[in-house]
């Protein structure tokens, strides 16, 4: 038996591993990817719970989305829609029915965000969280904002929705070593 391993002289520059350590370090820079998203998710939910929104670390100062910022999104955004439909779901069913909404949105974010960074069915949580980004997408698409707002929230997440991030540093990788059975998406 041979290896195909190629020779220091024809590796690419910057590539310092034999090819063969490639596709687990693809399946790791996806699942760095799958984490980092469930943890914005995840952030962002646990703002929405606990109401607690700056984030201040030294000189460097940012907020979170909580509730209230998330109906002041959807009212401005709502309002101004030139999108069919998406205007109509924000002030017709979403803002009316906030009392409901919040908590939903709230469970989401935490549910969905916790499954992306544990690994868990990570396809199908990547999914659920592409539906909620692309709706904001569309609020976002006719508000004469900067051309990638959105973008930058929801193209990570088709990825991760394709590929099988969660087989590595995830929950996915365990279950699927006990039952190979469940090889298919969204493990």
């Amino acid at each position: 038996m041979t290896t195909s391993a190629t020779p220091e002289s024809q590796r690419p520059p910057g590539i310092d591993s034999p090819v063969e350590e490639s596709p687990r370090r693809l399946g790791q820079a996806l699942a760095a990817l799958r984490i980092f998203v469930g943890v914005i998710l995840f952030a962002n939910g646990m703002s929405k719970l606990t109401g607690w929104q700056d984030v201040s670390i030294g000189w460097y100062k940012s907020f979170l989305i909580d509730r209230p910022l998330t109906r002041s999104i959807l009212e401005d955004l709502g309002k101004s829609s030139e999108v069919p439909l998406i205007g109509r779901i924000a002030n017709d069913l979403i803002l009316p029915n906030w009392g409901f909404f919040q908590w939903a949105i709230t469970a989401f974010e935490l549910g969905v965000g916790a499954l992306l960074i544990v690994g868990l069915a990570s396809r199908g949580a990547a999914l659920a969280a592409l539906g909620m980004q692309l709706f904001l997408a569309l609020l976002y698409f006719s508000a004469n904002r900067w051309t990638f707002e959105q973008p930058h929230e929801y193209v990570p997440l088709v990825i991760l929705a394709i590929v099988a991030s969660g087989r590595v540093w995830g929950l996915d990788g365990r279950l699927l070593a006990t039952r190979p059975d469940l090889r298919r998406w969204p493990f």
